[in-house]
């Protein structure tokens, strides 16, 4: 596997199978997420997705799972925050210190937290409460107020979200929306992750659910999210980006280990990993299998 692929995916799928369109049980999803841990795509796995409301449900179900003593790499979750969020915070705190002090609790540990806003004043409630030990993301919409939102997230030091699918067509944004949320992003620059909708790698038209009546859109893929992301942080166009978010097919594409190409356009490694680590960090996705196994088709695993 090149060099190029192993940091562009790195720690990138966050997954969440408790959501549809797979939204399994949580002893199903955390089992899976054992799973994939021992596998031999680890590396691509981020953190395990949890509504707060249901993370006594996951430490009942966990336990007998999660890592004891002080190992190196605990579980990390990421929680969707309630309407309550000075509860919620209280609930991850003593969660937190629970499973610090007892190691016969389990290695796990909230580090990040998710929730919506739609105006600048719900953020900047939000901020009231929010402590800088924990990484915050904001879902926002795509809208006229979209980079007011942006800056202002920037300026309290917290990340985005980006909805990118759904269970319905009209809940995927078009490729020139998304390259508009990306370029805002990379110009900042401002981390963000995206949320459904991205279980394949490039642009394609695939069922929105699992059933076997689903209906068909034209889904984003994460590469194309990814290296859209990467190339807006060192600068190109809006319209550019937009055009590699619709790109569909991997022959356009070129990896090796010095970096990727796309058309005439190049990216090191260095400025992968900047990019990572500055813009685009993530994406929640119902399946790790499938993103897996796409990839694997494509030959790039």
């Amino acid at each position: 596997m090149k060099e190029s692929i192993q940091i562009l995916l790195q720690d990138v799928i966050d997954y969440a199978g408790l959501f549809p369109p797979a939204g399994l049980e949580m002893q199903p999803a955390v089992e899976n997420y054992a799973r994939y841990l021992q596998s031999s795509e680890w590396w691509m796995l981020g953190r395990f997705v949890v509504p707060i409301t249901r993370l006594s449900e996951f430490e009942e179900t966990a336990s007998k799972f999660l890592p004891r003593g002080n190992p190196v790499y605990p579980w990390r979750l990421s929680v969707l925050a309630s309407d309550n969020l000075r509860a919620d915070l209280s609930t991850i705190v003593k969660f937190n210190q629970h499973h610090a002090m007892d190691e016969n609790a389990g290695a796990v540990v909230v580090d990040t937290i998710e929730l919506k806003a739609e105006t600048i004043e719900e953020i900047e409630r939000a901020t009231w409460v929010l402590p800088r030990t924990i990484t915050s993301y904001v879902e926002i919409p795509i809208n006229n107020n979209t980079q007011k939102l942006i800056e202002f997230i920037n300026r309290k030091k917290l990340r985005a979200k980006v909805r990118t699918g759904g269970l319905n067509e009209q809940a995927f944004p078009s490729a020139a929306q998304l390259a508009y949320f990306i370029n805002l992003c990379a110009m900042q620059p401002l981390a963000f992750k995206a949320t459904a909708g991205l279980h394949h790698p490039l642009r394609s038209h695939n069922r929105l659910t699992y059933e076997a009546d689903s209906t068909s859109a034209r889904m984003h893929g994460f590469l194309n999210v990814f290296l859209a992301s990467a190339f807006a942080r060192f600068g190109m166009p809006e319209k550019e980006v937009a055009a590699l978010l619709e790109e569909s097919s991997i022959e356009v594409f070129s990896f090796d280990e010095e970096g990727i190409k796309w058309r005439d356009h190049h990216l090191t490694l260095q400025r992968i990993s900047v990019a990572r680590l500055q813009v685009a960090i993530s994406f929640g996705s119902c399946s790790f299998e499938e993103p897996v196994e796409d990839l694997k088709r494509i030959g790039l695993l």
